[in-house]
């Protein structure tokens, strides 16, 4: 999945992408280094970021979806919002997939959304909200509280008519974790593919800044690349990264050598 923040403020590329014409030119560069999936967001949730209304995030990403599929972009492409209304205005633009990371609790027309529209989704666990996630974030039990999340929002998707079999989740690393929250859920990771297909993001995040002690995001492409080999050898369904070309190769490599167990 390659990522396309077209927002001013992401914390590694923020208005890299802003405009429609230069999100078009990096969603083609993107499909044309091996990406299967693109999601465009028009939302900043890094840590700290503060919530962008509904009609600013359609004006940015309604365009861009657009013009990606008149450009011939025949991958799915993801939405990446916790609004409803956003996600239904990607969709009629071209949009395949739903990608909230307030795991539909955010908005509470979003599991009508669900129900109604039928289409695959991404459900990720997160403390609070981007503004508050990072505050002390504290488990007794990270791995089995995060599985159990998963269980308690597909029980409730379902009772609201959601079709849960499409459902994708996301531990949700960075989002109200400590380095070792992070680790231990990557070290667990086959777990949570019993019953989903599973969502890892770790593309140059803050924890791979921790471990490399490097403050650039853009420098931590070999840390993305090392998680992003140890989750295609744990048979993790997609990786969600900027550095689309280069994991590329990493998946494909790890793909040439298999799986043990």
């Amino acid at each position: 999945m390659g990522i396309l923040n077209v927002t001013p403020d992401s914390f590694s590329d923020g208005g890299d992408y802003a405009e429609p014409g230069e999100a078009e030119a990096r969603a083609l560069t993107m499909v044309a280094d091996g990406a299967d999936v693109i999601d465009v967001g028009g939302e900043s949730t890094r840590p700290g970021a503060q919530p962008v209304s509904i009609e600013d995030q359609i004006d940015r990403v309604v365009p861009v979806i657009r013009l990606m599929r008149e450009a011939g972009v025949c991958v799915p492409v993801s939405i990446d919002t916790r609004s409803a209304a956003v996600a239904a205005a990607a969709l009629a633009a071209g949009a395949d997939i739903v990608n909230d990371i307030s795991a539909a609790r955010h908005d509470p027309d979003m599991p009508s959304l669900l129900a109604e529209r039928r289409v695959p989704f991404v459900i990720m666990h997160m403390l609070g909200t981007p503004g508050t996630m990072q505050n002390e974030p504290h488990y007794e039990d990270v791995t089995g509280e995060i599985a159990a999340f998963f269980v308690e929002r597909a029980e409730a998707l379902a009772a609201a008519g959601v079709d849960v079999s499409r459902m994708i989740v996301d531990p949700g690393i960075g989002f109200g974790k400590t380095l070792d929250h992070n680790l231990a859920l990557l070290r667990s990771i086959r777990t949570f593919g019993v019953r989903w297909c599973v969502l890892v993001g770790p593309s140059r995040k803050r924890f791979l800044g921790e471990i490399l002690d490097e403050p650039d995001p853009l420098k931590r492409v070999m840390g993305t690349a090392a998680v992003v080999a140890h989750c295609a050898l744990a048979n993790v369904d997609m990786v969600r990264v900027h550095d689309v070309r280069a994991m590329r190769q990493v998946v494909n490599v790890c793909q040439a050598i298999g799986v043990d167990g």
